[in-house]
């Protein structure tokens, strides 16, 4: 069994971090057998390299390796790609065609970026890394096929699981080992080697003098968070190796090659927000409150223009006992309570003329309110509530308590309305 040491220099892999190391070293152990592996790790952190070492390691080294990428595939033509189809299978099928699982018979697929499967052909998946058999689209002949599956993925998993964008089954047949590659980040002593190595390999490609970092352009480098990960730093490699005059590199050169969003190595913001749908649920809930709120206006109103246009108010107000009962529940010995009513929409209860003793019997409860009455008719009802209030307070020696009492209103109100008319 090759070491370590070996692999990393035969396919090129630089780094001594201790978790770079662990994951070689699971990719040494599994090879020799023909278990499923799924590779995990952020984009840019170089999970091609595990399936490659596993295939070359492995008794299959001498077939083919296969690697596809999932979600570069169009959903409507992946099934055809991976397991084939028969000719006249769907419109422009002109011929029979092998797929991935065919023609790697005896090889290794690697099937990059899995989570992104749609769950049909997760359902076909499943059936090959159970007992090997595939069915071309179009055929109803059952295909046998030997191949080794390593899959790989950026993607929470156990998160897609929840939200059924991926199925438990598949996602536990394909990660009997799981190998995870750590993020650049998390390998601080290896950031530096890898810039070295790639603006070796560029300065030999482009034939011109390698680029070299100061210290402080160092440091800048180390305390990047690198969201890109090793492509991101080959990439910025390349671009200081090509576009500089001057070969030596310094901080505030390097820093303008680098995102201004993200300069430091800080931890990662924890989503804290609520989601869409949680503030959808809220207009919901706040949409039906106020659609509920104008409803009982508007019966409401409908009861105030009853009570207008007939005399007989006990009638009126038997025949809307339900509509009375839900607005003001309980509090219906009047037709209408008037202390809720001045309180809410600043409206005062008018009797027709002075208050008398048979005014204030229950079965005489004739009253307009100064809010349905029409436009030419506010002014003369400015005048009666104005003298209304006056006798009141006259006929009560000015205690405002009595007078409000007696005026069908909130001793608030009836203050509101003092300082109103300047009595």
């Amino acid at each position: 069994m090759e070491s370590v040491q070996a692999i990393k220099q035969r396919f090129g892999i630089i780094g001594n971090t201790p978790s770079l190391n662990r994951a070689i070293e699971k990719a040494i152990q599994v090879a020799p057998t023909d278990i499923s592996v799924l590779v995990t790790g952020e984009s840019g952190v170089g999970k091609e390299s595990i399936p490659k070492i596993i295939h070359q390691l492995s008794h299959r080294k001498h077939n083919k390796y296969i690697a596809v990428n999932c979600g570069a595939i169009p959903e409507g033509t992946i099934d055809s790609e991976l397991f084939g189809h028969e000719k006249g299978a769907f419109t422009g099928a002109t011929q029979t065609r092998a797929g991935y699982f065919e023609v790697a018979d005896g090889g290794t697929i690697f099937l990059d970026e899995v989570g992104e499967l749609p769950l049909t052909t997760q359902v076909r998946l499943l059936r090959v890394l159970e007992n090997g058999e595939f069915l071309k689209v179009g055929s109803s002949k059952v295909q046998k096929t030997n191949v080794r599956i390593v899959a790989a993925t950026n993607v929470n998993m156990h998160e897609a699981i929840q939200k059924e964008k991926f199925r438990e089954d598949l996602f536990y047949r394909l990660s009997t080992v799981d190998i995870n590659l750590p993020p650049l980040r998390e390998r601080q002593e290896d950031i530096h080697l890898l810039f070295r190595k790639f603006a070796s390999d560029f300065a030999l490609k482009y034939k011109m003098p390698t680029v070299k970092l100061t210290d402080n352009a160092i440091q800048v480098l180390l305390k990047h968070r690198w969201g890109g990960n090793i492509r991101q730093l080959r990439n910025i490699a390349e671009q200081l190796s090509v576009l500089e005059q001057n070969r030596t590199i310094s901080a505030s050169t390097l820093q303008g090659y680098l995102p201004a969003s993200s300069e430091t190595n800080l931890p990662a913001i924890i989503k804290t927000s609520k989601s869409e749908s949680d503030f959808s649920s809220e207009r919901e809930i706040l949409y039906k409150v106020l659609f509920d709120m104008k409803s009982d206006l508007n019966d409401l109103k409908k009861l105030t223009m009853e009570l207008m246009k007939n005399d007989n108010t006990k009638d009126v107000k038997k025949n809307n006992e339900g509509l009375i009962q839900k607005i003001y529940g309980d509090n219906d010995d009047d037709a209408v309570n008037y202390e809720e009513t001045i309180e809410n929409n600043d409206i005062i209860a008018i009797p027709e003329h002075s208050p008398t003793e048979e005014d204030t019997a229950p079965t005489q409860d004739k009253y307009y309110f100064a809010e349905e009455i029409q436009e030419e008719e506010t002014l003369s009802l400015h005048d009666k509530e104005l003298e209304l209030i006056k006798k009141s307070l006259e006929r009560h020696n000015g205690k405002r308590k009595l007078a409000a009492a007696e005026l069908g209103i909130s001793e608030r109100t009836l203050y509101r309305k003092i300082k109103q008319y300047d009595l």
